[in-house]
Parts: C-alpha cells; sequence; structure tokens
C-alpha cells in the first residue's frame, strides 16, 4: 500500500470502536476525545500507540480527517479505540457538511477495510 486509503468517518465509528478513556479530563469530541495539550496528551503518549489516533483539520479542503498515530501538525483531538490500527495507512475523513453512509455504502467501506486489515496483518502489499 503506497497511498492512503480513504474512507468515511462512519467506517471508522463502526470498524474500530472509538470510546472515552476513563481517565480523560475534558469532554471534548462527543465525549470520546482527547485533548492535545496538559493531562489529556500525558495520557495520549502513555497508552498503546497502536490505538491512538489524531483528528486532524484538512490542510487545502474544508474537511478533517481521523488518521492512525499521534500527529502534531493541525490536530484537533485524539481518540483512542478499542481495534488497533497497525499503521494501517488510511484516513478517515469527516465531511464537513454532516452526511452519513447509507447502510450498503457502509458495507462496502466495511469490506474494503476489512480486506485491507487481512492484507495488512498477513504482510502482503496490495489490497
Amino acid at each position: 500500500m503506497n497511498e492512503a486509503l480513504q474512507f468515511h468517518e462512519d467506517t471508522f465509528y463502526e470498524y474500530f470502536l472509538p470510546y472515552r478513556h476513563p481517565n480523560a479530563n475534558d469532554d471534548i469530541w462527543g465525549g470520546i476525545g482527547l485533548e492535545t495539550y496538559g493531562e489529556d496528551f500525558k495520557l495520549v503518549k502513555s497508552l498503546d500507540w497502536n490505538c491512538v489516533w489524531t483528528v486532524i483539520d484538512g490542510s487545502n479542503n474544508p474537511h478533517q480527517w481521523i488518521t492512525p498515530g499521534i500527529r502534531q501538525f493541525n490536530h484537533v483531538c485524539y481518540l483512542i479505540t478499542k481495534v488497533p490500527h497497525n499503521d494501517l495507512p488510511a484516513e478517515f475523513m469527516i465531511p464537513n457538511r454532516f452526511r452519513s453512509l447509507t447502510p450498503l455504502g457502509l458495507k462496502r467501506q466495511l469490506n474494503k477495510l476489512n480486506k485491507a486489515m487481512i492484507c495488512l496483518n498477513s504482510n502482503q502489499i496490495d489490497v
């Protein structure tokens, strides 16, 4: 995989299962986000990197993106998930105008993501 795969945020929530960490200090991003500074950031750095994600502002577009790992450029907040990302080269678009996927669209994206994770975990290159 040379380029990051792109998915809708609905796919992220459904597949990776983000949650509110019990030691979170603030109530951001619908209650599941961790701040990019202070005690929340210390907490982020102490967690398993494989379950940490960064919400970033799009640099050339009006959308925000959820990306794997700890980023410190254009970061909005951090998210913690139950399912690890295993360094999957993927990003999840958060449209600037709320739109959810249809059930069929979500199913298609979940199938594509599941295939990518299987390939990644079996050390295959292409998805």
